[in-house]
């Protein structure tokens, strides 16, 4: 039986990491990159250097600027864009793919201005094409390095989450399957939120008492939202809800932790942004968390305090005084 050939969407650290993957285990895989004059960088070096420096893409792996070329005949196609660029570029890949075809998105976002989730995006612009997603603690260095990690595959549909459970799995990446979508998506993405007030935490001096109290409060904020979106709660008990959030919370490596950390020593956000290359998308996803929050009448205030962090100037330390002097209400 042929190797299904993949298309993998977005050149940053994951999508790299998981064209490596793919790979090394026979798979055909183009990578493709919204960039001409970087993907020429990556053809000619072998090397990812903004995002994945010190792991080299193996020849086999074919690099490309050309979007209608890397999706054309494709049995999966792998959505790794940040989340606010995804719709644009499904928008040019309409009527390019066949029905056959699976769409895989890594992606760990909520679109800002209609608080849609990215399976919800791709099924806007897509219709009804098979879907699935791809969610855990998986930083990108730490899966490219061959270091053991886990990871969730979720679809509505079992034969699909079992192919991509077989495509994926290595003997150090390990997938689990899970039919429950909205859970692996709203787990994984508003993860990226607490992460940002974990980070403001560390950038104000507090300690591990803090943190706990950030990390478990806000899974309870996420399990909320979750629940009243129809999610399963028991998903936010696993690996793509609790193994993700601590993951992000404390790794050095995670972008939202840091973006908190910096606004905790003052930075601002237009500052912070200025010298970051990758996306953080806790930023983005903390102005539709709050939306959504709002639209299911969840309270979720440490999302809330995010929010106002990033988007209404507030300082953290009266951000900090305001969740410590809330009325008193049981766990």
């Amino acid at each position: 039986m042929p190797k299904l050939r993949i298309a993998i969407l977005g050149d940053g650290g994951w999508g790299t990491t998981l064209a490596v993957l793919l790979s090394k285990k026979g798979y055909p895989v183009t990578l493709w990159g919204a960039f001409a004059e970087y993907t020429k960088i990556m053809l000619k070096t072998r090397r990812n250097p903004k995002f994945l420096p010190k792991i080299e893409i193996p020849r086999q792996v074919e690099i490309t600027n050309d979007l209608k070329n890397a999706v054309t005949g494709k049995e999966i196609i792998v959505l790794a864009i940040p989340s606010q660029y995804t719709r644009s570029v499904l928008k040019r890949i309409t009527g390019m793919v066949n029905k056959k075809t699976i769409f895989l998105c890594v992606t760990k976002g909520i679109e800002i201005n209609s608080s849609k989730r990215m399976s919800e995006v791709i099924r806007d612009e897509l219709g009804g094409v098979k879907l699935a997603v791809l969610s855990g603690p998986t930083i990108a260095g730490e899966v490219a390095k061959e270091i053991p990690t886990t990871a969730v595959a979720a679809s509505a549909d079992k034969q699909i989450r079992k192919i991509i459970q077989e495509v994926f799995s290595t003997k150090r990446f390990r997938v689990y399957t899970n039919p429950d979508v909205i859970g692996v998506e709203i787990g994984g993405s508003l993860k990226n939120v607490i992460a940002i007030a974990c980070g403001v935490s560390d950038g104000l001096g507090f300690g591990t008492n803090t943190k706990a109290a950030i990390l478990t409060r806000g899974l309870a904020e996420i399990s909320r939202l979750g629940k009243a979106m129809g999610a399963k709660s028991k998903t936010f008990s696993g690996i793509s809800g609790l193994g993700d959030l601590v993951t992000t919370c404390i790794s050095n490596q995670s972008r939202n932790r840091s973006v908190g950390e910096l606004i905790g020593k003052g930075k601002t956000i237009k500052e912070i942004y200025q010298n970051m290359q990758m996306v953080a998308e806790g930023v983005p996803t903390a102005k539709s968390a709050y939306a959504l929050s709002l639209k299911y009448k969840i309270d979720m205030p440490i999302t809330r305090e995010v929010y106002r962090l990033l988007y209404q100037n507030k300082s953290p330390a009266q951000a900090v005084n305001d969740l410590m002097t809330r009325k008193s209400k049981e766990e």
